[in-house]
């Protein structure tokens, strides 16, 4: 027996014994202080305060070794007191250094300034996200109140009073029975004239006037020609009534004299003049026209001249003028009465008058504002001697169709040459 017993206490002693460990829970999820230094033991859970001096118990005597039956059981499986577990070997250094640095950095951790309060654990994400939040809707309202301001500022100011008074009106709708429809006139293609039929055949057949209408009327003819979309018209040609002639442009040829002149039927003809037959025809509804109106008689004072008589003419007034002639008469083959398609007019009170007079009577106002009607123009007016060449004479008409005078005179043109586009002729070329 005493053999059995001392082995068992050789046992005992070989036995490891566990190291005092002191364990301890965490804190909840609900408690996380920003420093458990700040922490008043207070607010630990029981489990985790530490013993005061007062209620801290007395470490337990060490007992005596039991009997020989309990030796093994009693020494390995202790319990130590206040939640210290044994754990590690018996005669470890290493363990033991370990167990000895938790039980004293438990320690610290649980040695807290018992006057402080608890402190909650700060958020530093949720509060950025409410600083990036809060920087937004503050951006957001500055960029409103600027625009506000901005709008403010470039709306007109309201009279006074006026702000009451559109506070004052109902927003009613409109009624509308139908949309308004706009009126788009369309406008005839660009398109050469000469590529008409009924143009060229009437060109061709020497009917100058309905050439002129299948062209689209006088304004239409007048842009096509100086378009350049009219090649058939030669505004060169003498024996049309659209011809030009000026101290630039002769007449074709230079003795050109017309065919078909006739004395104008019904008009008083001072010196005996004929004219072509459509003017001629156009003078006596010209006269007819002012007796109708009552502002008196008109009487023809020149009608055609030769090329003969014009130089006669010319001279004539180079010897009373010198220089000066070029701008009361045109050199033989640059006149328009050598066209048969010029008149030069007087008024009659029972005798005529002279060509001076005209201006001043009532047949001279009158030829102004109605001769369009009948296809004549004043054809040297005020204004224009740097584009003609001549002097305002009123009593000189040009004969041109009821289609192009009334294109004319809509136009407000005062000269054939800058009706049709032309250079200026204010004096010969040599």
């Amino acid at each position: 027996m005493r053999e059995e017993a001392d082995g068992r206490a050789r046992s005992a002693q070989v036995r490891p014994r566990a190291d005092p460990v002191v364990a301890f829970e965490s804190p909840g999820e609900d408690f996380v202080p920003s420093s458990l230094s700040d922490a008043a033991p207070s607010a630990l859970p029981p489990e985790l305060r530490p013993p005061s001096a007062e209620s801290a118990p007395a470490p337990p005597a060490a007992s005596p070794p039991a009997p020989d039956t309990q030796l093994g059981t009693s020494a390995a499986h202790a319990v130590p007191p206040l939640g210290v577990r044994p754990r590690g070997r018996i005669g470890s250094p290493g363990r033991r250094a370990v167990s000895e640095r938790r039980a004293a950095r438990a320690a610290e951790l649980l040695a807290v300034d018992e006057t402080a309060l608890p402190v909650r654990h700060a958020r530093p994400r949720r509060i950025t996200r409410r600083l990036v939040v809060v920087a937004g809707l503050a951006t957001g309202a500055a960029l409103l109140l600027g625009s506000a301001a901005m709008t403010a500022m470039m709306l007109p100011t309201l009279p006074s009073g006026a702000g009451d008074a559109a506070l004052s009106l109902t927003a009613e709708p409109r009624h509308v029975d139908q949309l308004p429809v706009p009126q788009v006139e369309q406008s005839p293609p660009a398109a050469d004239i000469c590529t008409l039929p009924a143009v060229t055949a009437a060109i061709q057949g020497g009917d100058d006037a309905a050439a002129i209408l299948a062209a689209g009327g006088g304004e239409a003819f007048r842009s096509a020609v100086v378009d350049g979309r009219a090649p058939c018209v030669n505004l060169g040609d003498s024996a049309r009534i659209w011809t030009v002639v000026d101290k630039i442009r002769p007449t074709s040829p230079v003795d050109y004299r017309p065919s078909g002149l006739v004395l104008p039927d019904g008009v008083r003809n001072v010196e005996g003049g004929a004219l072509r037959s459509d003017a001629a025809s156009a003078l006596a509804s010209l006269v007819t026209g002012a007796r109708t109106a009552g502002v008196g008689e008109i009487a023809l004072e020149s009608g055609f001249r030769s090329y003969q008589t014009q130089q006669e003419t010319y001279e004539r007034h180079v010897a009373e003028r010198g220089d000066g002639a070029d701008q009361v008469s045109a050199r033989p083959g640059y006149s328009e009465h050598q066209l048969g398609l010029g008149a030069d007019v007087v008024a009659c009170a029972g005798a005529c008058g002279t060509l001076d007079d005209l201006a001043a009577s009532a047949q001279g106002q009158w030829i102004v504002e109605h001769a369009w009607e009948h296809g004549w123009i004043v054809r040297y007016v005020e204004g224009a001697t740097p584009v003609t060449g001549y002097n305002p004479e009123p009593w000189h008409l040009r004969y041109i169709g009821t289609e192009l005078a009334q294109a004319y005179h809509d136009g407000g043109w005062t000269s054939l040459e800058e009706f049709f586009g032309l250079d200026p002729a204010p004096a010969y070329l040599g």
